[in-house]
């Protein structure tokens, strides 16, 4: 399948510039705390306006991980379970975990999508600073295209799907050396 080569590479390159605007995020938030608490310590008050505009980094943080996540096989899977399946279940198993994530991926667009444009309030992060609240709506669809993206590294998303033939032969021998181990 050499068409969905130039797909990985991009959805690798998504995934790099992903994990930029995470760290790129956490600074962020961090700076704005480390401000507050700076200036709390010289003068003695707070400022007003650094929790509210702090907070609005965590939508993003929070969804863009989600992709880097899935990316790395990294989500929540019930691995021991899926590994001890017989071969023919594994993959059905595999193409149905490939299956919902795409079915979420396309609600988080199609849903979030719809979000993003309705989104029409203005966060009054203070009297002077004010955010869109599309800056934090747009993530949203932006996670459902890139999980979207993802699924054209087929299996490799799964990491509980590599090399499956040793993992379960791991099983069924210490399940086997269980059984002798009995009365």
């Amino acid at each position: 399948m050499r068409f969905l080569q130039p797909l990985r590479r991009l959805s690798d390159w998504v995934n790099q510039a992903a994990i930029v605007t995470c760290v790129a995020c956490v600074l962020v938030m961090l700076g704005i705390s480390f401000t507050a608490f700076i200036y709390k310590l010289v003068t003695g008050s707070s400022l007003s306006w650094t929790y509210s505009l702090a907070r609005l980094f965590l939508p993003w943080i929070g969804f863009l991980s989600m992709t880097i996540s899935l990316r790395y096989g990294e989500h929540v899977a019930m691995t021991l379970l899926v590994r001890s399946l017989p071969r023919s279940l594994l993959t059905l198993a595999a193409a149905l975990s490939l299956t919902v994530v795409g079915v979420f991926g396309a609600l988080l667009l199609w849903y979030g999508w719809d979000y993003f444009l309705g989104a029409n309030q203005v966060y009054m992060v203070s009297d002077q600073l004010q955010v869109h609240a599309k800056f934090t709506a747009i993530v949203v669809p932006v996670s459902g295209a890139i999980i979207l993206l993802h699924l054209v590294q087929g299996f490799d998303l799964l990491e509980h799907f590599i090399d499956d033939d040793s993992t379960i032969n791991e099983l069924i021998e210490a399940d086997t050396h269980h059984a002798e181990d009995r009365p």
